[in-house]
């Protein structure tokens, strides 16, 4: 049956009118506040069914900061800003701005992590029946980017869910094109997250990471997703970033919570823990689990 709207016969004053349109066609309407409720639907069905449109049956998350920066661009703005500070040795900014870019340089040791992990995961599972195990991440660059750029070194899809921002965020060159998808509501982003993954792997990163990190542990501590490896790069980091164990003694949490996570340091550690994990989990959800 085709749906696509015919073009009126006669051009009129009554068929230019927008009430004309047929609502489907109509991007004023669609965008009214009365159909945020089907904007919503469309936004859970449209990368639900191009998934399903690959085989995409299952895969791993990667978060992570968007601000960590590939090995290459690390050493290229750390010479450049080393060079401007030789050229005025006096001058605080370029002092503070020298020493930015040094401790960026350290940490772009988590690229080249997550970059090994992606492709280490992606030649681990898909093939061209069945895709398991297909990295996603939110899409932009730095650890995301990595995590795609693995995939695409190991010849595999992955996926980049990006989501619109006041300042654009460019979807990172690595993902599978027909994979690439735009959100606008962050609830449907972080749903398409968790929906087929079967395990979520964390980089150091700022609020978006922590945001993302924290609403996983407590879907598993709560029981509405079935436990999974949630596994945190960098135990130094994350240390100093939360202390978990004040948590457990001020009361706020169980002692047990602490086991919904993990510190890995490398990426062969943290696909050993995935994949063993996914060998003795064939028993039924903990009861009162909840599908999402």
């Amino acid at each position: 049956m085709n749906e696509k709207p015919h073009p009126p016969a006669v051009e009129t004053a009554q068929t230019r009118s927008p009430s004309f349109r047929p609502a489907f066609d109509d991007p004023d309407f669609l965008l009214r506040d009365e159909l945020r409720p089907v904007r919503l639907q469309l936004e859970l069905l449209k990368p639900e069914l191009v998934l399903q449109d690959h085989n995409i049956r299952s895969t791993i998350v990667v978060f992570g900061s968007a601000r960590v920066p590939s090995p290459e661009d690390a050493e290229c703005h750390c010479d450049e800003a080393e060079a401007a500070l030789a050229a005025d040795p006096d001058n605080a900014e370029l002092r503070r701005e020298a020493q930015a870019r040094r401790n960026q340089r350290e940490r772009c040791r988590y690229y080249e992590e997550a970059q090994r992990f992606g492709r280490i995961v992606s030649e681990a599972a898909q093939t061209p029946e069945w895709r398991d195990y297909v990295i996603m991440t939110g899409g932009g660059p730095g650890i995301m980017e990595a995590a795609n750029r693995g995939a695409s070194d190991a010849g595999r899809v992955s996926v980049g869910l990006n989501i619109s921002l006041p300042h654009e965020q460019v979807p990172n060159p690595y993902i599978t094109p027909e994979l690439a998808f735009q959100f606008h509501y962050f609830a449907l982003r972080k749903m398409h997250l968790l929906m087929r993954t079967k395990a979520l792997v964390v980089f150091p990163g700022g609020y978006g990471t922590l945001d993302e990190l924290f609403e996983t542990l407590t879907l598993v501590q709560t029981g509405k997703i079935a436990p999974m490896p949630i596994l945190l790069f960098g135990e130094e980091y994350w240390r100093r970033i939360i202390n978990f164990e004040a948590m457990v003694e001020e009361g706020v949490i169980s002692p047990s919570d602490l086991d919904i996570f993990r510190f890995v340091e490398s990426a062969e550690e943290a696909w050993h823990i995935i994949s063993t994990f996914e060998k003795t989990a064939s028993a039924p959800p903990a009861p009162g689990h909840q599908p999402l």
